[in-house]
């Protein structure tokens, strides 16, 4: 089930209230390059195994 507009008025007010307004965009800074680093390692991933499956096929 996914949230509707007003749980989501709720969410953000009550990080406002626990973070304060001044903070908000460095935490959002932070998680942005979270996200970007977590997608890296998994496309990093993804091409390690291609290239493993490449050259077992090689090798056969």
């Amino acid at each position: 089930m996914a949230p509707g507009p007003f749980q989501i008025i709720i969410v953000v007010l009550l990080i406002l209230v626990v973070f304060g307004a001044s903070r908000v965009p460095a935490i959002a800074e932070n998680l942005a390059k979270g996200i970007k680093s977590f997608k890296k390692g998994l496309k990093d991933e993804d091409d390690q195994k291609a290239i493993t499956k490449d050259t077992d096929k090689k090798n056969d």
